[in-house]
């Protein structure tokens, strides 16, 4: 059970110059206003609201934040307004509870039917994207409660969780909430592959946690012996969700993981990460091809590390995750790490312009597309599939949805680049328009600045609505053109 005094302390530890006096009359009023109220469960409300503001205190984040995580189901589920709110804690608090009380209106009824509560969700996400990291705390309590509620509706928001709320969390960068948020919904959406996951997988994964546990310390002394000061050096074992996914992909052959357990090892800084790996492959014959540096070449929602799996004793395969303090912080909370306290709870949002990006697009795009059913389609590709992240010849990462094509890739680059590109290389070999691109492709557009534009045949295979949009709009402009020239021929 979520306590006050749990929170309090937390806050206090994260944030010592936090103003505990507002946090405790948010809580006394989050109390009063549900006096009463019980959950499915039979706790009393205020635990919900308690337990959405510990998650958003772990998250480190401010404390107007973590007010309106206490407050924010009082205007929804009782008699008090915003207004209230407001005069009580100010605008910075009420806006919060206000944004979250909109989401919570948005029900779902699966996705083809969600397009319009979507594009409020990401005006939201635009104005101020604490209010969905609000939402998505509270949605990780509401899953860990959904047994007390009827089969219907654990179905429905378990299924919203894994359509809507877990990608958004990717995209945030927040991989540790994203698989807490799979996980959890799993088990409901799909109740079979849960039950047949997690027996195919505890054997294997108990057997590799118990060789991870024996080889850490081995780990550790071979770095500090070298210099290198851990910070932590640990086990993380494979989520669930994430695991079934992958095993899809390797024809359900679960000696085809090679992640079901790796050891993370955190140092203080980038020059360590380095130093690390060069160490361990000094001790472990590295495997081709599995070195992958995130550091010099982050993915798109901003996710740093060097990983490397390698060969050990007995011919054991593990593979090992290593980053600094501050890229660790990042992978487990995405855009909440760049929440840095200042004097008392004044902060700043430290957060690099390309990782909300893409929320910024959408509300561009989608101010242009007035049909749901368009837009629906453009989102599934453009937010809620998988994504791959390709570079150009400079070493930038672009981020596309699988299946994405040089065609995508040369209109993220530029309109004008996609219009004018005739041919493509991947990897430095020529390759067809339409061919896919995959993770880690090397991508140079080939452009002809004597085309007169993109091809009509390009619709059939492009991904992005943004090649999509580009591409019609020149059809359409193509064809205006030849109808007026026909009518001046025909008087």
């Amino acid at each position: 059970m979520a306590t006050f005094e749990e929170l309090k302390t937390l806050v206090a530890k994260n944030n010592p110059g936090a103003d505990l006096t507002m946090l405790e009359l948010a809580y006394e009023f989050a109390a009063k206003a549900h006096a009463g109220q019980k959950r499915l469960d039979g706790t009393d409300y205020v635990e919900h609201s308690l337990a959405t503001a510990i998650t958003l205190a772990e998250m480190r984040l401010d404390l107007s934040t973590i007010m309106a995580g206490v407050l924010h189901d009082v205007p929804e589920d009782t008699s008090v307004t915003v207004t209230e709110i407001q005069k009580e804690f100010g605008a910075e608090v009420a806006g919060l509870v206000r944004g979250i009380t909109k989401l919570g209106k948005l029900k779902y009824r699966g996705l083809e039917r969600y397009a319009e509560n979507l594009r409020k969700m990401f005006v939201a996400m635009a104005e101020d994207v604490r209010v969905i990291l609000i939402k998505l705390a509270d949605r990780l309590h509401n899953l860990k409660t959904l047994d007390s509620l009827p089969p219907v509706k654990q179905q429905r928001i378990a299924r919203e969780t894994l359509e809507i709320y877990a990608p958004i969390a990717n995209r945030l960068g927040m991989g540790e909430l994203k698989g807490k948020l799979e996980d959890l919904a799993f088990k409901y959406v799909y109740p079979e592959e849960y039950e047949w996951t997690i027996k195919t997988a505890k054997t294997r994964q108990e057997d590799q946690l118990a060789y991870v546990n024996a080889l850490m310390n081995e780990i550790k002394k071979l770095l500090e012996d070298d210099g290198i000061k851990t910070v932590s050096v640990h086990g993380r074992a494979k989520h669930y969700y994430s695991l079934y996914r992958k095993l899809l992909r390797k024809d359900m052959d679960l000696s085809k993981v090679y992640d079901l357990v790796a050891i993370r090892i955190i140092v203080p800084d980038v020059n360590d990460c380095y130093h690390a790996m060069g160490l361990i492959h000094s001790r472990f014959k590295p495997l081709s091809g599995r070195i992958k540096d995130y550091i010099a070449q982050p993915k798109p929602n901003g996710y740093r590390s060097l990983h490397t799996t390698v060969f050990g004793a007995d011919g054991r395969i593990i593979e090992f995750q290593i980053r600094d303090v501050e890229m660790h912080e990042h992978a487990e909370y995405g855009v909440a790490a760049h929440w840095r306290y200042k004097e008392g709870d004044k902060h700043e949002m430290q957060l690099p312009p390309e990782q909300i990006k893409w929320i910024k697009e959408l509300l561009e795009w989608q101010k242009e597309i007035k049909d749901n059913n368009q837009y629906l389609t453009s989102l599934k590709i453009d937010v809620f599939q998988n994504r791959i992240f390709v570079f150009t010849p400079k070493g930038d990462v672009i981020d596309l949805p699988d299946n994405a094509t040089p065609v995508d890739f040369a209109y993220h680059i530029h309109s004008d680049i996609g219009d004018h590109c005739s041919g493509a290389k991947v990897n430095e070999k020529l390759v067809t328009l339409d061919s896919k691109l995959i993770s880690g492709d090397l991508v140079e557009i080939v452009v002809d600045k004597n085309r007169p534009g993109p091809s009509e045949d390009w619709l059939e295979f492009v991904r992005t609505n943004q090649a999509k949009e580009h591409i019609k709009s020149y059809v359409k402009r193509k064809r205006s053109k030849l109808l007026n020239l026909f009518s001046r021929r025909d008087r």
